[in-house]
Order: C-alpha cells, then sequence, then structure tokens
C-alpha cells in the first residue's frame, strides 16, 4: 500500500540537491491526515539539517487538488465517542483530536519557520488544512485551476490552522470577509490575499523545475530564496494572460466597507445586505448564512484578539479554542450534516448569532494547562 506522502530528491546541475515531498492521497483530495503529518515533519527537518539540501518543493499527485483541508472521519468519530463518555467536559480527554491538533499546528509552525525555501505548488483545490500548509511556506504557487478558501463555518469550526492569525494580516478587511463567507479564491485573489506570491500555469511547472535544477544553489537560504524568485518570476511573466481577473480586487472598496462595521452583527447584516448581480458575492453571502453562528462569533472574536499575537502564541490558542469545537456540538454536527450523511441540514447550536453571546465565546478560550505544560508550549515566544 502506498504511502500517503512521498518523498524524492532531485539533483541540480551543480550537486546541491532539491528535496521534494509529494501528498499521495488523491481518493481523499490529501486531505491532511495525522499520519501525512508524522511523515512529513520528521523529513523536513532532516532535509532543513542536510546543508547539501538547497531547497524543498511540497506538491500533490494529480490535478484535482494540493490538499483539501483535514481527513476529518477519524476527528468525527473520535468527537462522537468523546462526547458520550464521562470524560466529555474534558477537552483534553479526546485523544486523538489533542494529538492531531498537536502534531498539525507543529508542522504549520515548521513550515513558517523552515530556514530554507519551501516551494509550495498549490494546484487544484486549496482548502482549510491545505491553506495551513501553504500558508507557511515562502515561496507559494498557484495556477489557473486553483481554488482556495478557508470554508470552516461550513462544518461548524473557525479558520485555525494558523488562519487567526493570516487572515488578521490580509489588506483591509479581507480576513473578516473570508473567515464569514468561506468564498473561494483564484490565483490572481490568492496573490491579493498574500494567500500566494506567484500566479503560474500547470503546463509551465515542467520547465519550471528545469529551470530550478539549473540554478547556482549555494549554502545561504537567502541567495537561495533570490534565485527560486528569479525562475518563478520569470514563469509568472509568461503565463500572466491565463489566470482570471481577482473578486477581491474588482470587490474591494465594497468588502472592506462593510466588514469595517462597529460589530459583528452589524457586519453579518452589512454582507447579508449587498445588492448584487455578481454570482461571488451571491455565493458568499449564501454561505454566511447557511453557516453556523458559533463559527462566525468564535473566527470573528479570534481575528481581534490575535492583532498583536506572534505567530507562536496564536498556534497556542487555536490548539486550545479547537479542542472546545471538538468538544462542543457544532464541529461534529458540521461534519455529519455535510460530509458524513451529506444531508445538507446541520442544526447549529446556538442556532442564531444573538445566542452567540461573548460569555458563550469566552468559554472557548478557558485553558486548562498552566503556560509551561501547554503541549506547544515549546513553539517560541
Amino acid at each position: 500500500m502506498q504511502a500517503p506522502v512521498l518523498f524524492d530528491e532531485l539533483v541540480a546541475t551543480n550537486g546541491r540537491r532539491i528535496g521534494v515531498a509529494t501528498l499521495a492521497s488523491e481518493k481523499t483530495l490529501h486531505a491532511i491526515s495525522l499520519e501525512m503529518v508524522d511523515l512529513l515533519t520528521p523529513q523536513l527537518r532532516a532535509w532543513q539539517a542536510d546543508p547539501q539540501v538547497a531547497l524543498v518543493i511540497l506538491q500533490a499527485q494529480g490535478e484535482k487538488a494540493f490538499c483539501a483541508g483535514g481527513d476529518l472521519q477519524r476527528l468525527y468519530r473520535t468527537m462522537r465517542d468523546h462526547h458520550a463518555s464521562p470524560e466529555r467536559d474534558d477537552i483534553a480527554a479526546n485523544r486523538y483530536a489533542a494529538e492531531f491538533f498537536e502534531h498539525e499546528y507543529r508542522l504549520d509552525y515548521l513550515l513558517h519557520t523552515f530556514d530554507k525555501p519551501i516551494l509550495a505548488w498549490g494546484h487544484g483545490i486549496v482548502m482549510g488544512g491545505g491553506i495551513g500548509l501553504m500558508a507557511g511556506c515562502s515561496h507559494r504557487v498557484v495556477t489557473e485551476r486553483s481554488r482556495l478558501a478557508m470554508p470552516e463555518i461550513t462544518i461548524g469550526l473557525y479558520p485555525d490552522v494558523g488562519g487567526s492569525w493570516f487572515l488578521a494580516r490580509m489588506p483591509g478587511s479581507i480576513g473578516i470577509f473570508l473567515a464569514l463567507t468561506g468564498a473561494h479564491l483564484n490565483a490572481r485573489d490568492a496573490v491579493f490575499a498574500k494567500l500566494a506570491d506567484y500566479g503560474v500555469a500547470q503546463a509551465s511547472k515542467p520547465s519550471v523545475i528545469e529551470a530550478l535544477l539549473a540554478q547556482p544553489w549555494g549554502e545561504g537560504a537567502a541567495g537561495n530564496a533570490r534565485l527560486l524568485d528569479a525562475v518563478l518570476g520569470q514563469a509568472e511573466q509568461a503565463d500572466q494572460s491565463l489566470l482570471a481577473p481577482s473578486n477581491l480586487r474588482q470587490h474591494y472598496d465594497l468588502i472592506d466597507r462593510v466588514c469595517r462595521q462597529p460589530d459583528l452583527a452589524a457586519t453579518v447584516q452589512a454582507i447579508l445586505a449587498i445588492e448584487s448581480d455578481d454570482a461571488w458575492l451571491h455565493k458568499a453571502a449564501a454561505t454566511l448564512r447557511a453557516g453556523a453562528p458559533g463559527s462566525a462569533a468564535l473566527a470573528y472574536a479570534l481575528q481581534r484578539r490575535v492583532r498583536h499575537m506572534s505567530l507562536a502564541q496564536v498556534f497556542r490558542l487555536e490548539f486550545v479554542v479547537s479542542l472546545h469545537c471538538a468538544a462542543r456540538p457544532d464541529f461534529v454536527e458540521g461534519i455529519r450534516a455535510l460530509i458524513v450523511e451529506k444531508d445538507q441540514r446541520p442544526k447549529w447550536q446556538p442556532a442564531t448569532l444573538a445566542a452567540a453571546t461573548p460569555a458563550w465565546v469566552d468559554g472557548f478560550f478557558a485553558d486548562p494547562w498552566p503556560a509551561a505544560q501547554h503541549p506547544l508550549a515549546d513553539l517560541g515566544a
């Protein structure tokens, strides 16, 4: 049976090596599983420590997806078991969820802090946990068929995997809009929102790899990053005509205006009141209308809470919040309705935005660990 992540090394003309990690679970659209995380992390650390490895490429098999999100099936089963157990009030008692989120966030943090260039080739579907992988890479490519989103509001979660951090740092109020609507982004959208760096045609990938093998790689990460930038910049310049226009750029002023309301209720009302025949805006509003009110409240509160936090602090906070989500009703109900039973009729708790009170939201930030004993205490300051 094939491993869900495959590893290879390419040898450049000057003898330096390029590490290649390929997500290899096409049946699940490369949904990130604990096994995949536990394969990627030690290999990335080995490449980081090897002075002969100049850079790393993170890619996926096939044409459909880079990574469609997290592997939710086992999480669903363990959440149901936890909810039915005598330990249901202890967020740490769901040991699988705790292990999954800890290992996933450690991997994402490693990508953000990796001291060599990492090229993520984000072709096809890139959602949720897939954006978590891409967001931390130093060089992020999207193609004419890339479709990115943080659609957690549809399953009763919130944009995690560092999403609280990178959404809050997007231009204007884009991050709030994307968290509340799960809006899909094309390649130009992703570059505009700072989720990607280059838009390159998928057909150009072989020539990009060929050019990478011809570069005079050295030992310095900064110099190698410049070489990689030059190759990707040249490819992007040649492929611009193949990329669709950016919806985010087209509607930026409108999005920024409706999301600069004094509170969440006014923001949601303003988004839902947008009068437009634009299909992209209409779909975004429909997703917000059908999504979990509690997820909207939580995502909104998080983006405000993390503005002055470090990335390590954000991952520690998200770890606690995610375990609270696993212990409460909406996350398991969202997976049931959209993925398991697929009846598309989730029963959200709370059922309205007004019921997601500040006191209710604050409960998600209750941390059972002293600071020094937090499972992610060692990530950094």
